[in-house]
């Protein structure tokens, strides 16, 4: 039986999400509120499944959006696609279809980021021998979606994970906890305070924040699905530090993270970690992503700081597969790779004077 092909509407979100919470190639930025989410700040989402026997088998969230300027389109699955990667003949299907969409709306390519180690040659070799060409740059922690990350197997008891992380870890998790800090999830009502200690962090780290609508918007369409969760750290009745978690199927994500610049010597972040870890065990998981580290892991980098804490949680260091593009307009492509670069640095040069301001 042939596999069937259509893009899912709206009434039928749910049957979506089902799908990607239950395939153990799932993830959250593949499910419809992802795309909810980013259509408000610009892309178009798609979500295009193949059926059979009444039963979804592939699916992908593809965001659209248009190339400042020229007005053309490109297709980005972050994190996906979601279906047996193994597969072939499902994969080849899938690729055909977005294919036959990309015409449809004159997409340049197709840019996919897989949750997939980079030791998986049999991934890369079939990205490979189906046309697609490896989009890496040297940004590594900086690009689309983290290229390097720590990935925790949380299945074990509680006992044993905090016997296997580091000891200094484990002493400032107990720390904490001596020290009276205060670990709770947060409501819609604490996001302003949430996204201050947020301002606090980015001015004190030198990186760069999203609107608080953002976050706003975040929240309304991920945590009603039960994909979200907001952690909030306080001591002596103050917040000192709060993060953002996300979960789907078995697993769960460190997405963002807030400390004050006050009572840091209380060792909040340690414990908050250790919440949201025990949280998502208590939702079934069984797999914890830190997000980000760098991939330079030389002390003089300035996130080596970044990368000793998370590793301190005893995770697993993992290289993703990296950025692949799939070409549909050649030419077009060749443009995007020359401008683009220019125009993400007239943008970051503008944002950083302003700062200055």
């Amino acid at each position: 039986m042939p596999y069937i092909t259509r893009l899912i509407e709206d009434k039928e979100k749910h049957l979506f999400d089902n799908f990607m919470d239950s395939h153990p190639e799932g993830h959250v930025l593949q499910t419809w509120g992802w795309g909810e989410l980013k259509s408000k700040t610009g892309w178009q989402p798609w979500r295009l499944v193949l059926e059979k026997d009444g039963e979804i088998v592939a699916g992908i969230s593809i965001l659209e959006r248009k190339i400042p300027v020229i007005g053309i389109p490109i297709f980005y699955a972050s994190r996906g696609p979601v279906l047996d990667l193994k597969d072939t003949e499902l994969f080849d299907t899938l690729l055909s279809e977005v294919k036959k969409l990309a015409k449809k709306r004159g997409a340049i390519f197709l840019k996919i980021d897989p949750d997939v180690p980079s030791a998986d040659l049999t991934l890369e070799n079939y990205l490979k021998s189906r046309g697609f060409r490896s989009a890496e740059t040297d940004k590594g922690f900086e690009g689309v979606q983290p290229k390097y990350v720590f990935r925790l197997d949380i299945s074990p008891d509680e006992e044993t994970l905090l016997a296997q992380m580091h000891q200094k870890t484990r002493y400032n998790i107990r720390l904490a906890k001596r020290r009276g800090v205060n670990i709770r999830i947060g409501t819609k009502e604490d996001l302003p305070q949430f996204y201050e200690v947020l301002k606090e962090t980015t001015e004190r780290d030198n990186f760069l924040v999203r609107a608080y609508s953002y976050f706003e918007d975040m929240y309304e369409i991920l945590n009603p699905e039960g994909m979200l969760e907001l952690f909030l750290a306080e001591y002596e009745g103050k917040l000192i530090a709060g993060t953002i978690a996300l979960k789907i199927g078995k697993k769960a994500w460190y997405l963002y993270g807030a400390s004050s610049n006050s009572h840091r010597n209380v060792m909040p972040n340690y414990l908050i970690q250790w919440e949201m870890i025990r949280w998502a065990k208590s939702k079934g998981c069984t797999l914890y992503d830190f997000r980000g580290v760098p991939g330079q892991l030389t002390e003089d980098n300035p996130l080596y700081g970044l990368y000793r804490f998370k590793k301190g949680f005893n995770g697993e260091y993992t290289e993703f597969i990296g950025e692949w593009d799939l070409v549909y307009r050649p030419a077009v492509y060749f443009l995007w790779n020359t401008l683009e670069p220019i125009y993400s640095n007239v943008i970051r040069g503008l944002i950083a004077k302003l700062r200055r301001r």
